[in-house]
């Protein structure tokens, strides 16, 4: 890959990612290796660091600038301290960033994946060309990030953008910080899963009664809706309900030039979008219902194309 180059690492529950990148969003081949998440904090730095080795090898003598790395959070970008990562075991208030810049040598910036992933689609992706977005990811929770008049936005310790715990339903279902009726409890991709085997619990016809040997996904209500299953299809009706209430709120908040659906719920986004539209028409206010919502263009590689990008800023290089 020509030159300048940085290496983007993802870091995830299950994988830890990484790809040399350029200026212009192109990944390189991804590495991508199990992560150790009940190693313990030392464990993962390391095979941080050893997955960085192996993609740094394939820069040749093209110099690599620096890390961008996307983790999960909360975190502070500032000071690059992981507070938690409540399904890791043994991470408290972790100096990440310095922990894998002394491992590797390169500098590093760090991020939430959800911002990351924002970013990615705002300088790469489906939100390139505007200033101001919300990026939406709809999987096994639901999170965000934030774009206003060209910038990130971070807030206090850089906390910025938990959109999936905005309470839509006090009356709802507990999730998991706590809470009853988070945006997350309701319309993530675990709160449709959830909301499916209590459904089949109660004895509702499905061909969704016939999996047998693990618990039904999210996965499977979408396959079913797309049969035409009557409980998968009112399932996902009310996932996109929710998911309309919820981005009229973000409307009104950020009054953003578009929304972004990412995450594996919005592979279903062609199925939700007429009842996700007709939400907002009937609840936001009337200069908000012309903003367009749409599905991510990166698909899981939005928030490595994100952290490239952070890692390129902080080394001075224009992105292309």
């Amino acid at each position: 890959m020509p030159g300048p180059l940085v290496i983007a690492v993802d870091l995830g529950g299950t994988s830890l990612r990484a790809a040399l990148a350029t200026p212009d969003g192109q990944l390189g081949r991804i590495t991508k290796i199990r992560t150790d998440a009940r190693g313990g904090p030392d464990k993962v730095v390391a095979q941080i660091a050893g997955l960085v080795a192996r993609v740094r090898a394939e820069a040749g003598d093209t110099p690599v600038q620096g890390i961008g790395l996307s983790s999960p959070g909360p975190l502070d970008p500032f000071t690059g301290t992981v507070f938690t990562l409540p399904t890791f075991q043994g991470w408290q208030d972790v100096p990440l960033r310095a922990l894998v810049a002394e491992r590797t040598g390169l500098p590093v910036t760090l991020e939430n994946d959800a911002a990351s992933a924002a970013i990615g689609e705002w300088r790469f992706g489906a939100g390139k060309g505007v200033d101001s977005l919300v990026y939406v990811t709809v999987s096994t929770g639901l999170g965000g990030g934030v774009i206003v008049d060209g910038r990130l936005l971070h807030g206090r310790m850089g906390m910025a953008g938990h959109i999936g715990h905005m309470t839509l339903d006090p009356d709802g279902p507990r999730c998991g910080c706590g809470n009853p009726g988070c945006w997350e409890a309701l319309a993530s991709g675990t709160g449709l899963a959830r909301i499916a085997r209590e459904r089949l619990a109660e004895g509702a016809a499905s061909s969704l009664q016939d999996i047998a040997g693990r618990p039904v996904s999210a996965e499977d209500v979408v396959a079913a809706a797309r049969a035409g299953d009557p409980l998968g299809v009112a399932l996902i009706a009310d996932e996109a309900r929710w998911l309309g209430i919820g981005i009229v709120s973000l409307l009104h908040l950020f009054s953003p030039e578009r929304v972004i659906l990412g995450g594996g719920v919005s592979n279903a986004l062609d199925l939700m979008s007429d009842i996700i539209a007709r939400e907002i028409q009937a609840r936001a206010m009337a200069p908000f219902r012309s903003v367009p919502f749409m599905a991510a263009s990166l698909g899981g590689n939005a928030g490595l194309a994100g952290a490239a990008a952070l890692a390129f800023g902080a080394a001075g290089t224009q992105l292309a």
